[in-house]
């Protein structure tokens, strides 16, 4: 009877039918008793695996899957698949030894924390989420307090966690911490960096981070260390994750298991190459599909992450993507999930069935991220040294306050003037992403100065604030780049995935340099925090208290959160934004405000008054004022 059922499932499989639901890529199951082994492989393939010193053929269950038991208690001991000669740990891969090379048996229970059975992940109304970006060795391999500087344990010690809660952030999006090839585990002594998009084994932890990359379990722990730290600190996590393509092909394990089933081809044969990287992978078939919901699956059940930001979403299609929506929600809805709505070149799929951002609307609780709004603020990415509202250059005003609206439907918005949309892409505001720098392109001082000939440090200062007013007052989902809060830069270099620390570490002195930078942007994330009317979360409320003023200046945008929007205790908040070098008078509803951000300062208990239906905004900076 079971070899029926799999029998079936293979028919399913070969038919590129969804595939039942009790088909997983447990490919190693581990008791003191035996090990078992599964595998997803060609139906005509030779199968074996070789468990320490010991090969076993596999026997084929069904069409296309395959197994192989080893008696007695093989914990601690590699293994890898021959498919056809081709060796590796296979695609779902739980432990490795040092670069991925073999996989590992081991008991997973064994790898936990003290008290991880009571660790509770850090889920929030999406609405509420604040997400800082950081990789591991940028935030912490200069910090002169950093026991285990450019390690997962970095974020365990006081300082960083006492760091991330002065600032007011509630969660770290995490660059790819699963196994990636670029860095050599085995010369760690030595000068080495990548961000870790070239992925190798998905489902095991980067060994680059660990204290001990030879011992297979150390990574494995310190990693549920460092989840478990900053959730004790109410800081959610999210991982990186990129499964729009592999480090190469002919080295990839799922190349090696099953040749060219998890690759899309052009019509003439070739490889697609959709994420830029030289291959795309084929999201659509349904083993692809299931390895993807399975391995989010499996890293919010070993690792209870509380979140996926997907890298080039774009390449995956639109049913992957809900699915692995659905499956999220079957654990917990409050999973977020979050990517880049495009792609780095064609793929071989139309644009129409993928996770492109003008397809978001089919994808709810998928947010996806504004270029709109990045670009409106700091200039197109295609041009480094072309600036745009921040640099006094007019013409992105609408594509701001689409940005400011959440890309949704504003009766106020016409988006026939934005930027790269034409139409609303968001159905809710939590479907947007606003950000005006991250890891990758220029961070923003670089690219303001890039822009801007000649900038001095004061201007910089400003149009970074006032930049950073726009993000976290806008109704999407606030996200920004580790040190930007220090007014990081990366001595110009816009693609630093390999540069040295000298252009990626994060300067910690910098707080001390630049302490109007650091408290500005602290007393900015706690305004957004303390007010519900700057994250409404919802597009009609949106609709019914975001007001656009008009103004008579190019580069001046200023609205109203009217009626004590989402509860708030202010009733009717006003914001303007100034990009000019020069102070602006701005209409507003006559009254008598508290004035709370003015010139490059924020205080929530009062800056000063203003009884007018006028106000007189400084140059290249942010007035949020409130009755």
């Amino acid at each position: 009877m079971k070899k029926a059922v799999l029998a079936g499932m293979a028919a399913l499989i070969v038919a590129c039918e969804p595939v039942k639901e009790c088909f997983t890529f447990d490919e190693v199951t581990y008791t003191p008793r035996q090990t078992v082994f599964k595998l997803f492989a060609p139906s005509n393939a030779t199968c074996q695996v070789v468990i320490g010193e010991d090969t076993l053929q596999m026997e084929q269950l069904a069409d296309t899957i395959w197994t192989a038991t080893a008696v007695g208690d093989q914990k601690g001991k590699t293994y890898e698949f021959l498919v056809n000669g081709q060796a590796s740990p296979g695609v779902f891969a739980k432990a490795v030894t040092v670069n991925g090379q073999k996989g590992v048996v081991v008991d997973m229970a064994e790898t936990n924390p003290k008290d991880w059975d009571a660790d509770i992940p850090v889920r929030r109304p999406f609405k509420d989420i604040i997400v800082y970006e950081m990789h591991h060795r940028d935030f912490s391999v200069a910090n002169e307090s950093a026991k285990y500087p450019g390690k997962y344990l970095a974020l365990t010690e006081l300082w960083a966690i006492d760091y991330l809660k002065e600032l007011g952030i509630n969660a770290v999006h995490i660059l790819p911490s699963y196994d990636y090839g670029s860095v050599d585990e085995t010369r760690l002594d030595e000068p080495q960096y990548n961000w870790g998009y070239d992925p190798v084994n998905y489902n095991v932890p980067e060994g680059g981070y660990s204290t001990d990359p030879y011992t297979p379990t150390t990574r494995i722990t310190e990693f549920k260390q460092m989840v478990q730290a900053l959730h004790q600190a109410g800081i959610a996590v999210i991982l990186d994750v990129v499964y729009n393509h592999t480090y190469n092909i002919d080295n990839s394990n799922f190349q090696k298991t099953y040749p060219d089933y998890f690759y899309r081809k052009t019509t003439d044969g070739q490889y697609s190459n959709g994420s830029g990287c030289g291959n795309e992978t084929a999201s659509e078939r349904p083993m692809m599909r299931r390895f993807m919901i399975e391995s989010v699956k499996y890293w919010v059940n070993e690792y209870h992450i509380d979140g996926f930001r997907f890298d080039l979403m774009g390449v995956h299609d639109i049913e992957t993507m809900k699915q692995i929506r659905a499956a999220l929600d079957k654990i917990d809805p409050a999973i977020f999930m979050y990517g880049e709505g495009w792609s780095a070149g064609a793929c071989a799929i139309p644009n129409e069935q993928l996770g492109m951002k003008a397809n978001i609307r089919q994808l709810p609780g998928i947010a996806a991220f504004s270029d709109d709004m990045r670009d409106a603020l700091r200039g197109p990415f295609s041009d480094d040294s072309k600036g745009a509202f921040l640099a006094g250059i007019p013409g992105m005003e609408e594509s701001l306050k689409a940005g400011i609206a959440g890309m949704i439907v504003h009766p106020q918005v016409d988006y026939t003037k934005v930027n790269y949309s034409d139409a609303p892409y968001a159905l809710e505001p939590t479907q947007m992403m606003a950000y005006v720098s991250c890891h990758d392109d220029m961070c923003l001082t670089d690219r303001l100065r890039s822009s801007i000939p000649g900038i001095k440090d004061d201007e910089l200062v400003r149009l970074d604030l006032l930049a950073q007013t726009a993000v976290f007052t806008s109704q999407g989902i606030p996200f920004m780049l580790s040190g930007e809060e220090l007014l990081r830069d990366k001595k110009g270099v816009h693609n630093s995935f390999e540069s040295p620390d000298s252009v990626n570490q994060i300067d910690w002195h910098r707080k001390q340099q630049y302490p109007q930078v650091f408290n500005y942007y602290k007393n900015l994330i706690a305004l957004r925090k303390n007010h519900p009317a700057f994250r409404l979360g919802d597009a009609a409320l949106v609709n019914k208290h975001l007001t656009f003023l008009d103004t008579n200046d190019d580069c001046v945008v200023a609205y109203a959160l009217k009626g004590h929007a989402g509860g708030d205790e202010w009733n009717d908040i006003i914001v303007v934004l100034n990009a000019n070098r020069e102070a602006k008078m701005v209409d507003i509803p006559k009254g008598r405000y508290q004035v709370v951000c003015c010139d490059g300062q924020i205080c929530e208990k009062g800056l000063g008054e203003v009884h007018s239906n006028r106000v007189l905004v400084d140059p290249q900076s942010a007035l949020i004022i409130h009755n």
